[in-house]
């Protein structure tokens, strides 16, 4: 996740420390069921499109904004899935910055799967069945992400 003004305020007075932060994920499938992942520019991977919550923000206004910036789709509609946290939603960035997330996570429908990230941080997005998904930073359940949504 790119860092926002409100993360550089608190790295300017917390440094590398760990930093609680509440973000959102999107699980987003073509018609074949393969979830959408992007792989990320500062060498974390592979990761659903994802990102924090700014304050003032809600989850739902969040969501469709880190999604429009990271693959240039319009969320069209959207449902809570589940939410993760704790210890295993711990992850140190390559600079050494230390975070772990609470993450509210969606799956999300789109009209149209033509993408184009608006983001930098996206380097490629590719869909992926679940049995050649690569590993990504968050342990989100596999069972969780391929499961058939209404």
């Amino acid at each position: 996740m790119s860092e926002s003004d409100y993360i550089r305020s608190l790295r300017a007075s917390h440094g590398s420390k760990l930093l609680l932060l509440p973000s959102v994920a999107a699980i987003i499938c073509n018609e074949s069921n393969q979830i959408m992942l992007q792989r990320k520019s500062q060498g974390e991977g592979w990761s659903l499109p994802a990102g924090g919550i700014e304050p003032g923000e809600t989850p739902e206004t969040a969501l469709k904004r880190e999604v429009l910036e990271e693959t240039g789709l319009l969320i069209a509609r959207h449902r809570l899935v589940d939410a993760y946290g704790g210890k295993q939603f711990r992850y140190i960035y390559p600079n050494g910055d230390e975070v772990e997330y609470t993450v509210l996570l969606y799956k999300c429908w789109v009209d149209d799967l033509s993408y184009e990230p608006m983001d930098p941080e996206t380097v490629s997005i590719h869909f992926f069945n679940r049995d050649d998904m690569p590993g990504h930073a968050l342990p989100y359940p596999r069972e969780v992400l391929f499961k058939l949504y209404d």
